[in-house]
């Protein structure tokens, strides 16, 4: 018996490395990451790779996500400006070849003063609401902002408001077994859960159970949406509260492309829910004096690699300052070439991170990066407020990308995200100065310090970096 499961352990062993070799979009660190962990883990490697080596998103999830974004499309690929025709950039137009939301003109926004004013103005909105309010949160919490979001749909849902809301199947598990969840279904709201697990062992037939729906999204009668990287869930953040306070940014836009968010909500909608669309595909009117901006919705249902190249793009148009701000930056190869292009290209370059993280893995993996990233002449700040969750990056003082993307591995391939790319400079000044702030609490990191590090530091802080195409 022993002789039979070590031959079936080989055969096992070398089928799954000739995968490995034989997979396409896959680059050569995945490669020698995944063969490296079939060899130091017998057996366990194995099942691993099976578990989670593929990013596979197939079955009945696949198809309902395909049919909600065909049914969107005539609407998506109207709400904007024809694709080949970007009004700044190049990073625009490579958004729009995503999935065909199109550069809007004539947007307004205003940011917020996370978390007590951002959740004010939310619930204001909402009581203001008079058609429909429509809502997405990877994570929403029973807590003090979670019962003021619910109590506000249930108030619309009272005089008339159609309501909507959808939470992921892992990261609201517990609010959707709680009263508030019920009691919203029971006042009117409809609900919906996106990526049921349901029997795992049946969905891993088809999906990884870590696919899941990040995106945070608010749209009220279409015409409003607050978008950035708070979500529903008060800066304590209960579950680990220990990292308290969670530091977030939110912003508020008003015109045509919050209608293009909705759309974005329309697509995860109707993946769980089929239905009229007549109330989500209602175009809004842009403002005279508005600013282009258009909305990003990336998946584990869209080639890969793209939301890197997006990120790649944006950072490599930076001539003068590009600053960077983002809770989790495992970048890979193609993001942080990109970074060291600037900063070498003469571009000012200042990231971000949060001193403490909730991800033992991640902070690792982050400062694997730090050598060549002081070498080139960036500036990396650690800050010290709390868990700085905010997802920002600016350029030159006049384009922001802000939203629910992070920059690593999860972000890039695995997690549906919404993101929006803007380009005005009154607002990219304020969203700025809100990146200042977070300077102004952090810690500089000192290159010499960096280059002292000793051996075996670089070596602990690598060996998590290589584990991170595994993700």
């Amino acid at each position: 018996m022993a002789v039979f499961l070590t031959l079936l352990h080989i055969v096992l062993l070398c089928l799954v490395s000739l995968r490995i070799l034989a997979r396409p979009q896959l680059d050569a660190h995945a490669r020698t990451a995944w063969i490296l962990v079939l060899l130091m883990l017998p057996v366990f490697g194995v099942v691993l790779y099976l578990l989670v080596g593929e990013i596979h998103f197939a079955g009945p999830d696949r198809e309902r996500t395909d049919a909600a974004v065909a049914a969107t499309g005539p609407a998506v690929r109207a709400s904007g400006a024809a694709p080949d025709l970007p009004l700044w950039g190049p990073a625009s137009g490579f958004a729009t070849s995503i999935n065909g939301f199109g550069v809007t003109t004539g947007n307004r926004a205003e940011l917020l003063d996370s978390p007590d004013g951002a959740r004010r103005r939310m619930v204001e909105d909402m009581d203001g609401a008079t058609q429909t309010i429509n809502v997405l949160y990877y994570i929403w919490l029973d807590d003090r902002t979670g019962c003021d979001i619910a109590a506000a749909l249930i108030r619309a849902a009272g005089r008339g408001v159609r309501c909507r809301a959808v939470v992921d199947a892992l990261g609201s598990r517990a609010f959707i077994a709680s009263g508030t969840w019920k009691r919203l279904a029971e006042a009117g709201v409809e609900t919906a859960v996106a990526l049921p697990i349901g029997n795992p062992l049946k969905t891993m037939l088809y999906r990884r159970l870590d696919l899941r729906n990040h995106r945070k999204i608010t749209v009220i009668d279409g015409e409003i949406c607050h978008c950035g990287s708070q979500n529903c869930a008060d800066a304590a953040f209960l579950p680990k509260a220990k990292f308290a306070p969670w530091v977030d940014v939110m912003v508020r836009f008003e015109g045509p492309v919050a209608h293009q968010m909705n759309l974005l909500f329309a697509q995860s909608w109707l993946a769980e829910r089929r239905e009229d669309l007549s109330d989500l595909v209602r175009a809004v009117p842009p403002f005279d004096d508005g600013f282009p901006a258009q909305v990003v919705g990336t998946g584990p249902h869209i080639h890969r690699n793209v939301t890197a190249q997006l990120f790649s793009r944006i950072i490599v148009a930076a001539r003068r300052e590009l600053i960077v701000t983002t809770p989790y930056f495992v970048p890979g190869e193609v993001v942080c070439a990109a970074i060291l292009g600037a900063a070498l290209a003469g571009a000012k370059v200042t990231l971000i991170l949060p001193r403490r993280n909730d991800s033992r893995f991640v902070a690792h993996a982050s400062r694997s990066y730090y050598p060549q990233l002081v070498d080139a002449g960036v500036t990396i700040a650690e800050y010290n407020g709390g868990l700085l969750h905010s997802k920002i990056v600016t350029v030159d003082g006049e384009t922001s990308f802000i939203g629910s993307s992070n920059m690593d591995i999860r972000s890039f391939d695995l997690n549906f995200e919404n993101d929006i790319l803007l380009c005005d400079a009154r607002l990219t000044a304020d969203i700025r100065a809100r990146q200042m702030e977070y300077l102004a609490k952090s810690t500089l990191v000192d290159p010499r310090d960096v280059r002292a590090w000793p051996t075996g530091r670089r070596i602990w802080y690598n060996a998590f970096a290589t584990m991170g195409p595994l993700l």
